[in-house]
C-alpha cells in the first residue's frame, strides 16, 4: 500500500448507516468470529460470530421498539467494552434510536449531566464494573427509580428518562428492568417491522452523540450523522491494512470515537476477530494477546508502557503482534526491527469522528513521522489566521480549520454560528501548516485544552470543581509534556495569605468530584509574584505551563514513570 492511496468512499452512499454496515459485514464474514470477550468475572471466554452479533442486535432492537423507542429517541449506554455494548450500539440504530455512549469513568455529576443534556429516554447500564456499582449509584442519587414502573419513570433531575435496563439484574427493581426481561418484550415485534424501521434510516439521520471535554466546564455533546462512524470504519480497515486473518486486541474505550471507529468498526469492516476485556490490567492484557495470538494491538500510550514494563512481558511470546506502533515501548517486546507500520501520519478529533487527514500505515516511515497526511476524500481543510480567520498560503503556520463528510452535525444544543465561520469551517484551535505537496504539519494546541493519554481534559472543569476548596486564591490546570501520555495534568495552586495547601488533600478532594484521568498528577504551589498577567490581569497560561515544567525538572520529579530533568 503506497502513500498515494486515497481511501475513496464507496459508490453506494445509501449504505452508510449502522444497520446497513452490520448487514454488510455479516454477509461478508458470516460465521467467522467477530468478538471474543475475556470475562474475568466468570473466568470464561465468550464468542460471537458476525451472524450471531447481527441476530443479537436485531433481538435487542425488537425489544427497544416494544419498549417505545421511536426514530430519533436517545438511548444511553453505560457499559464497559463487552459484547453487550456492541449489541446495544447496533440494536439502538436498528430501532431508529440515537446512541449516547456514557463514559464509564464519569463521576455521578458528569453521568447525570450527559443523561440530562442528551435527552436520553432509556438507559442501558452494566450493573457494576470492578469497584463501581453503577446501578446502586443511580438508585442512590434518584430515589424515583424505586417507586416508578418501567416506562413510567418521572425524575425531574433527568426529565426525559423513562426506563432503565440493567445488565446483570435478575429481577425488576422499580423502574429498573433486567436485560433478559427487556429482551423478552421484543418477541411481540416481527422482523418485518424491524426491517421497515431500518429502511427509513438514512446516512443523514442522527446517529450518535459523543461527549468529550472541551474548553467549558461541562463535556460537549458532539452529534454525528449515521454516516460518520461507518465511513471511518471502512477507512480505518483499509488504511490500517486489516484483514479477516487479523486478531485485534483493543484497550480503547467504546465511549469515544477512536474506540468506535479505529477498534470496533475497523475490525468488523475487515472481518477480523476483536478481543475485548471489560477493564484494562497490563498482565491480563499480555496474557490475552499471547493466548489468542493477537496480530494488532490498539491501546493508549500509557497502556502500551504499562504492558511493556509488566514483569511478565519478557517471558511471553508476543511475536504474533506485528501491527504495533514502532515508537511504542511494546515494539521491542514483540520483536519489531523496522518501522513498517504506523498510524502517526494522521490528524483528527471527535468533531470529525477521528481522522480528517491520513497516511496509510505502509507509507514510508519518514513521511508518516514527519507529517499528518493529506486531507481524506470528502474532507476540506485549510490553515487560517487565528485572529482574522483569513486563509493562509502554503508553508505559513496558523490555525487548522476543517469541514466535510465526517464532520459533526454540530454540538448538541449549541447554535452553529458559535463554532462555525461564515464558510462553514470549524476552527480547531490546533496549529499547523500545509506544505507544497499538500501534507499537513500539525504544530500543537493553540488553546489550553489538555490532551492526556488520548483523552481531552478541560482546565475549566478542574478549576470549577476546585472553587469550593478552602485556602486557595487561584488554581489553574495546565498540561505538561509527557513522553507516554502526551501531557499530564498539573494544578498550579496560589494560596491565600497564611494558607499552606496540601497536595494530597487537594488531589483527594478532586478525586471525589472528577473522573480519575482528570485528577492532576501533581499540585504545585506558586506565590502570586511568580505569575505573569495579561493587561486585563488574567494569569498567562503559557508562562505558567513553562514554570510548572521548570519546577518539575528542578525537583527531578517522577510522574507516571517518567523522571523530569533538564534537557529530557
Amino acid at each position: 500500500m503506497s502513500e498515494s492511496l486515497e481511501l475513496r468512499l464507496q459508490p453506494d452512499r445509501r449504505r452508510y448507516t449502522l444497520p446497513h454496515f452490520l448487514a454488510d459485514v455479516t454477509s461478508r464474514h458470516g460465521d467467522r468470529c467477530a468478538i471474543r470477550f475475556l470475562d474475568r468475572e466468570l473466568g470464561v471466554d465468550r464468542e460471537l460470530s458476525y451472524r450471531e452479533l447481527e441476530r443479537e442486535a436485531r433481538r435487542l432492537a425488537r425489544a427497544l421498539v416494544a419498549a417505545g423507542v421511536v426514530k430519533g429517541a436517545r438511548v444511553a449506554v453505560l457499559m464497559a467494552n463487552r459484547p453487550e455494548w456492541v449489541v446495544a450500539a447496533f440494536g439502538v440504530s436498528l430501532a431508529g434510536g440515537v446512541l449516547i455512549p456514557v463514559n464509564t469513568f464519569a463521576k455521578p455529576a458528569e453521568r447525570d449531566y450527559i443523561l440530562r443534556h442528551s435527552d436520553a429516554s432509556l438507559l442501558l447500564v452494566q450493573r457494576s464494573l470492578l469497584k463501581h456499582d453503577f446501578l446502586a449509584d443511580l438508585q442512590r442519587d434518584h430515589v424515583e427509580l424505586a417507586s416508578a414502573a418501567p416506562g413510567r419513570l418521572l425524575c425531574p433531575a433527568l426529565p426525559q428518562l423513562r426506563r432503565v435496563v440493567a445488565l446483570g439484574l435478575e429481577a425488576r427493581e422499580g423502574a429498573v428492568q433486567g436485560w433478559q426481561e427487556l429482551l423478552a418484550q421484543g418477541d411481540s415485534v416481527p422482523d418485518s417491522m424491524l426491517d421497515a424501521i431500518a429502511q427509513e434510516i438514512t446516512p443523514a439521520d442522527d446517529g450518535l452523540v459523543i461527549y468529550t471535554s472541551g474548553t467549558t466546564a461541562h463535556p460537549k455533546g458532539v452529534l454525528h450523522l449515521q454516516r460518520a462512524p461507518v465511513i471511518q470504519s471502512w477507512r480505518f480497515a483499509e488504511g490500517m491494512e486489516l484483514s479477516p486473518e487479523d486478531v485485534v486486541y483493543t484497550a480503547q474505550p467504546f465511549f469515544w470515537s477512536a474506540g468506535i471507529a479505529m477498534s470496533l468498526g475497523a475490525a468488523l469492516a475487515a472481518g477480523a476477530c476483536l478481543l475485548l476485556e471489560a477493564s484494562f490490567e497490563p498482565g491480563a492484557a499480555l496474557a490475552c494477546i499471547e493466548a489468542n495470538r493477537a496480530t494488532a494491538i490498539f491501546a493508549w500510550p500509557h497502556q502500551d508502557k504499562a504492558m511493556a514494563e509488566h514483569p511478565s512481558a519478557q517471558s511471553r511470546d508476543l511475536s504474533c503482534a506485528r501491527k504495533v506502533e514502532f515508537d511504542s515501548p511494546l515494539a521491542a517486546r514483540v520483536g519489531l526491527e523496522k518501522d513498517e507500520w504506523g498510524t502517526h501520519g494522521s490528524y483528527g478529533m471527535s468533531e470529525t469522528f477521528t481522522i480528517a487527514s491520513f497516511l496509510p500505515v505502509g507509507a514510508p516511515a519518514e513521511l508518516r513521522n514527519a507529517t499528518s497526511g493529506r486531507p481524506l476524500p470528502g474532507m476540506q481543510m485549510r490553515v487560517v489566521d487565528p485572529e482574522s480567520g483569513a486563509a493562509l498560503p502554503q508553508g505559513e503556520k496558523g490555525e487548522i480549520a476543517v469541514r466535510g463528510v465526517t464532520f459533526m452535525r454540530g454540538y448538541y444544543k449549541v447554535e452553529p454560528e458559535l463554532y462555525l465561520d461564515d464558510e462553514g469551517y470549524f476552527r480547531t484551535q490546533d496549529g499547523g501548516s500545509f506544505d507544497a505537496e499538500g501534507y499537513l504539519h500539525w504544530s500543537g494546541r493553540l488553546s489550553n485544552l489538555i490532551k492526556t493519554g488520548g483523552a481531552n481534559v478541560s482546565p475549566v472543569e478542574i478549576e470549577t470543581a476546585l472553587r469550593s476548596y478552602p485556602g486557595l486564591k487561584a488554581g489553574l490546570a495546565v498540561g505538561v509534556p509527557h513522553p507516554a501520555l502526551g501531557e499530564v495534568v498539573v494544578l498550579c495552586a496560589v494560596p491565600v495569605p497564611g494558607a499552606e495547601p496540601d497536595e494530597a488533600a487537594i488531589r483527594g478532594f478532586l478525586r471525589e468530584r472528577l473522573a480519575a484521568y482528570k485528577v492532576p498528577k501533581r499540585v504545585l504551589v506558586f506565590a502570586e509574584e511568580e505569575l505573569q498577567y495579561t493587561g486585563t490581569q488574567k494569569i498567562q497560561v503559557g508562562p505558567l505551563r513553562e514554570a510548572a515544567l521548570a519546577r518539575l525538572e528542578r525537583e527531578g520529579a517522577e510522574v507516571e514513570g517518567f523522571r523530569y530533568r533538564r534537557g529530557a
